[in-house]
Parts: structure tokens; C-alpha cells; sequence
């Protein structure tokens, strides 16, 4: 287990580039086993996830080699595996591969995903896609095994019965290879997924729609990747740091931003007062003195990111007044709140609904970070609070958040992280 020792209490200035997006990162690298040719991915963050899924890769017999930000996949020797649960439990995103699997071999076997535990996510959704596209699919022994008749997946109309960002990459990680044409309606719109399409594309896919409810895919018989494709910037990544900035009041400058991504969560963030100058690819944070509560509902993209509720919470927390916050996404992603209280803050939750009151004096204690944006959370509030605060499984924090350490001490902050990172290989 590691931890992350804050020393807090002062202001932070200077500025951050944000990483490659991690909810592109963990789709791309799946998807780069349906290529014939080595693959090249740039602007890859620097975490534990992206470690994992190499790891299930040499699983596969495929090479990857990752040198700064540059990642080079060889996937031209792959052979088919069983994934083992151990690691596919560990990491959410690891169901990825049923599609990517499934649109290679015409069959896969994923031991059930894991990641964070922020309530149900199943992946009904997911298997009625594979269905559709001709796939038999059952769970055996906590096993889900997909198989394809002789003649191979063809492509069929999918309306999914909910938003779902992990089935529609996936429905487009099986389908892409299919014969004939898949149709997604109900697709998810992120930008993630406009961004594993233009990846797909480049390599001579036919994706048309991401972005917009429908998505079409035409099958083709072969993806090459010709060229090196640049990831995404993080826009929860982004939106983090923003509450950082906008917390502290010290001046931070946040560079290698798509601000059309963060559109929703740069209106609450106008909204309660504070003080930005967007330019073309950054943000810069002005100190934000009176700053107002405000009320706040995730909704799928381009709606506020369920992802940046919990990191948007230690500002609400410097605001003068109540915040109600609603996530409609995930209710039950409250591991924060205790963790916070313990600190000083004033936030209860009741009936799916999380009151933040502003105004509270932050003292250093000891936390523990459940889950990736709990983690984010609680860093910001460490740097926030006077004296020092210890947060325990800090290696959830490295799972989604790229060289944070190094990252906060270019903005001056007093951070150590304690414990083995084994990142660097």
C-alpha cells in the first residue's frame, strides 16, 4: 500500500500540462489488437492502468514497449488467452477486450471485470450488443465466455437501453470487423470515443456518427496502422486541476486543454464566481476570493462528468453558502464524504443527494483514497487544509492520474509519496 503525505496549507502557482486521456488510453490499448501492424500511441499517460493492461497483453504474446509518453504496440504475433480474473478484476476498463477479442478471434474468455467500487455496473448492456452481432455469450464460474458461429459476427441495428460509454466502445471494438453494418443508437457521445474512432479510422475502418446518438459501421476485413496516433487530452485530468487552481488562489497556469470538453464544468465554475482566461489550448486560474455555491447534476457527456464530482467538491467546500450535488450517474460514489468530515469538512449525503457546506476550516488527517476520484478529492483537500495529511491506498490515485507527484511539486506543493511505485519498469 502507498501513501501520499501532503503537507498543506499553501498556495500553489506555475502551471501543469495535462496527460493523455485516461478513458481513451484504456480503449485504445485494446483496440490496437485488431491491427495487422504495430501500433505507435502518443501522449500516453504515465499510470498504473496503462501498466495493467500491458500486462494482459503479453498475456496475448503481443510486444509493447513504452518510452516517455510514446507507447509502441506489436500485436502481429498475438495468440489467443484465456484472460485470468486476476488481472481483469483489478481493472474495469480490462472488459475492453471482450470486444477488441471478440472482433480479432471471434471469441474471448474475461474473468469478470473489477475496478472501483462506486456501485453496479453491469455490462447487460455489452453482452446484448455482442448478441445482436451474432455472438452466444454466457457466464461460467465468474467467467463471461463469447463465442461466434462459423460464419462470424455480422453487423445488426443495437439500440442501447441506456447511455452506456464501456458498451459503446465496446459494441465498436467487435463490430468494426463484422460483415456487413452495425448500427449503435442511444450510442454515448464522448470524447473518448470520438477519439478511439478517429484511431480506428486512421487504420481503415469505417466509423461514421461518434459524437451523435447513431453511430454506423461499415465491416472491413483489415485495419493497419500507418501512422502514430496523438491521445486526447484528460479532460477529467483537466478538470481536477481546475479545482485545484480555483481552490488555492495561487495562479495556475493548466496547459494541453480542449476546453469544448469541459463546457459544463467551466459554466459551474463561472457560476460560483471563479476567475478564468481561456485561451486556445490552456486555462489560466486567477485567484477567485467570493466565491458562491452552487448546485450540481452529472448527466452523461456533454452533461457534467460524473467523474468531476468528487474533485469539484473541496471548491464547493471554499464557497460561501450550500451546494447540492446529484450524480445520476453513479448515487452511491460517496466514499469521499467520511474521508472528508474527518478533515473538518461539513457534507452529509442523504437519499442520493450529497449537501456540501461551505466554509469549513480544513485540519491535516488521516485519509484513504477507495477509489480514483475519492483519491483526487482528497488530495486537493489535503493541499487545501493546515498541517499534514496522510492518504492510505494512494495507489489508487496513480491509477488515473498521470506523474501527480511531479505535477504538484511543479506548482510548489509539499507532496511525498511513500511506499514502492513500480510504474517504471
Amino acid at each position: 500500500m502507498q501513501k501520499l503525505v501532503i503537507n498543506g496549507g499553501k498556495k500553489l502557482s506555475g502551471e501543469v500540462t495535462i496527460g493523455g486521456a485516461k478513458n481513451s488510453t484504456v480503449a485504445l490499448i485494446p483496440a490496437a489488437i485488431l491491427s495487422d501492424t504495430p501500433v505507435v500511441l502518443d501522449s500516453v499517460p504515465q499510470i498504473r492502468d496503462v501498466k495493467n493492461l500491458r500486462s494482459i497483453l503479453k498475456d496475448m504474446n503481443v510486444t509493447s514497449e513504452m518510452k516517455d509518453d510514446v507507447l509502441k504496440i506489436d500485436p502481429t504475433k498475438i495468440q489467443f488467452a484465456e484472460l485470468p480474473s486476476g488481472k481483469v478484476s483489478s481493472l474495469r476498463a480490462s472488459y475492453y477486450f471482450m470486444g477488441a477479442m471478440l472482433g480479432r478471434f471471434g471469441k474471448a474468455i474475461v474473468g469478470f471485470p473489477g475496478g472501483d467500487d462506486i456501485g453496479p455496473r453491469p455490462i447487460d448492456q455489452h453482452i446484448k450488443g455482442f448478441e445482436a452481432l451474432g455472438a452466444h455469450v454466457e457466464n461460467k464460474h465468474g467467467q463471461i465466455i463469447i463465442t461466434t458461429p462459423n460464419g462470424g459476427l455480422k453487423g445488426a441495428k443495437i439500440f442501447l437501453d441506456m447511455v452506456s460509454v464501456g458498451a459503446t466502445i465496446n459494441v465498436i471494438l467487435a463490430a468494426v470487423k463484422a460483415k456487413g453494418t452495425t448500427i449503435i443508437e442511444n450510442a454515448a457521445k464522448e470524447p473518448e470515443i470520438i477519439d478511439l474512432a478517429t484511431f480506428l479510422n486512421n487504420m481503415g475502418a469505417v466509423i461514421r456518427g461518434v459524437g451523435t446518438e447513431t453511430i454506423r459501421i461499415e465491416g472491413v476485413d483489415s485495419l493497419r496502422s500507418n501512422n502514430a496516433h496523438t491521445i486526447i487530452p484528460d479532460r477529467i485530468e483537466a478538470g481536477t486541476y481546475l479545482s485545484l487552481a480555483a481552490a488555492n488562489g495561487g495562479g495556475i497556469l493548466v496547459k494541453n486543454i480542449i476546453s469544448e470538453h469541459l463546457d459544463a464544468f467551466l459554466a459551474k465554475l463561472d457560476e460560483m464566481g471563479v476567475n478564468l482566461e481561456i485561451g486556445e489550448d490552456s486555462i489560466y486560474v486567477k485567484d477567485s476570493p467570493e466565491l458562491k455555491a452552487v448546485n450540481i447534476k452529472t448527466m452523461p457527456y456533454p452533461g457534467f462528468a460524473t467523474d468531476l464530482q468528487q474533485p469539484i467538491t473541496p471548491l464547493l467546500m471554499k464557497a460561501d453558502g450550500e451546494a447540492m450535488v446529484i450524480d445520476t450517474i453513479y448515487p452511491k460514489r460517496i466514499k469521499h464524504i467520511a474521508e472528508l468530515n474527518k478533515m473538518g469538512a461539513n457534507i452529509t449525503s442523504e437519499n442520493d443527494l450529497i449537501f456540501v457546506r461551505g466554509g469549513a476550516e480544513l485540519k491535516g488527517a488521516t485519509v484513504s483514497a477507495e477509489e480514483i476520484r475519492a483519491g483526487a478529492c482528497l488530495m486537493i483537500a489535503g493541499l487545501l487544509a493546515e498541517g499534514q495529511t496522510t492518504i492510505n491506498n494512494a495507489e489508487n490515485i496513480l491509477r488515473g492520474y498521470d506523474q501527480v507527484v511531479w505535477k504538484l511539486h511543479c506548482l510548489g506543493a509539499d507532496v511525498k509519496l511513500i511506499g514502492e511505485d513500480d510504474l517504471v519498469e
